[in-house]
């Protein structure tokens, strides 16, 4: 029987009433011929509550220990979900990151997978149960538990499939797909049909929620296609795969990254291999969005740092302050506005008319990170949802 994994979002089993209709549709897909794996996020808001929690007993909390409180959370959704399947009459039993063979490195917080061993998951395949994993979580080779970031649970999924060799992937979460934008900020945005893995990777890295952007790295690598679903219905969704970008020029959506800082250093000041050793050292992942220091002239870095797995940011600051001085500042004001496509940069006309565009708006722009698929401008977080919204009417129409 061929095998498919489904992931279901914190918001698709955030009470009990959904957790029955998830279990109702796990019945549906078994009753359909297929032997399922199915990979849960925790309830509702249990992990933005178990993290403030953790706060007010320290706010930089150890990295260890904080894995070890954010993973009960995905605990609970998995035996909730397999005593709702039980209670149908379907057999089922659910299995933390470890028990089913999820390895990775030894990177608290943002941990990596670099191995999957499902034996014990295809055992109780062959005995015809529907097999439940926490998401988000696995074990180091150290045998410590950790977990794997913000929207780990899709790289969980992802990983899974490629592991059992499954026939799909498929996400579901509260919307039909992946939009052209977040469409709370941009009513009139598209639902695509299908993405490229790098096309959706640089939407991910850029502040689209809807998949995370390890699990799309890893879904390239082992030519898993991502199916993006409703929980609630029966829509097409979107699906990421691999695919030959058609010849014209053309954005595929904007997004914008509200929660983040940047790191603004000195070049005269601050050799940049030293302020990346420092963040290494913290566990601080970003993407530079300027380097100025060609030439022999000393100028200014700014580097984007995404807050979600950020656990201490007020002990970063003072971190920061401590080593640094004036020479780095660290800037919570700011955000970016992102519009991703294949040959976004071919020519120059499309980073001209996005400084057009924040120009008209009267958006100063801080900074502006380019690649072959992304266009990144930095401004005011102000600014971010119209900024998003004219972008997205410029580039793909209303």
């Amino acid at each position: 029987m061929p095998i498919v994994v489904q992931k279901y979002g914190g918001s698709s089993v955030a009470d009990v009433e959904k957790i029955r209709k998830v279990a109702l549709r796990v019945k549906e897909t078994r009753e359909r011929g297929y032997q399922v794996v199915v990979v849960v996020s925790a309830m509702g808001d249990t992990t933005d509550e178990l993290l403030a929690l953790a706060k007010k007993v320290s706010p930089d909390p150890a990295r260890r220990e904080l894995d070890m409180l954010l993973t009960c959370g995905e605990r609970i959704s998995m035996a909730l979900l397999s005593m709702a399947l039980q209670e149908l009459g379907v057999p089922a039993i659910s299995f933390t990151g470890s028990q089913s063979g999820i390895i990775t490195n030894d990177a608290h917080s943002q941990a990596r997978i670099v191995e999957v061993r499902p034996y014990r998951i295809q055992d109780e395949l062959e005995y015809g149960k529907v097999v439940i994993v926490a998401g988000y979580q696995g074990v180091s080779y150290k045998k410590e538990v950790t977990t794997l970031g913000r929207g780990g649970s899709d790289t969980t999924a992802v990983a899974l499939a490629a592991a059992l060799n499954a026939e799909s992937c498929e996400i579901y979460s509260d919307v039909d797909g992946i939009f052209s934008a977040d469409p709370r900020v941009v009513p009139e945005a598209r639902k695509l049909e299908t993405l490229s893995y790098d096309e959706m990777q640089e939407l991910a890295s850029a502040g689209a929620k809807v998949l995370n952007a390890q699990a799309v790295e890893f879904a390239k690598a082992k030519g898993i296609v991502i199916l993006a679903r409703t929980a609630h219905g029966q829509g097409r969704g979107t699906a990421v795969q691999e695919y030959v970008a058609p010849a014209d020029t053309r954005v595929k959506g904007v997004t914008a990254e509200v929660e983040m800082a940047v790191l603004a250093a000195s070049g005269a000041e601050v050799r940049l291999p030293e302020l990346l050793e420092f963040l290494d050292a913290r566990g601080v992942r970003g993407r530079a969005l300027a380097f100025d220091g060609l030439l022999g002239r000393e100028g200014r870095t700014f580097l984007a740092v995404p807050l979600q797995d950020v656990h201490g940011l007020d002990v970063l600051k003072r971190d920061v302050a401590a080593r640094f001085g004036d020479a780095v500042s660290l800037q919570e004001e700011v955000g970016t506005v992102t519009a991703v496509g294949a040959g976004l940069n071919a020519d120059w006309s499309y980073l001209r008319r996005a400084l057009g565009v924040a120009e008209e708006l009267g958006a100063k722009v801080h900074a502006v990170y380019t690649s072959p698929l992304q266009l990144t401008l930095l401004v005011d977080k102000a600014w971010l949802k119209p900024l998003t919204a004219r972008l997205h009417r410029e580039f793909l129409g209303t």
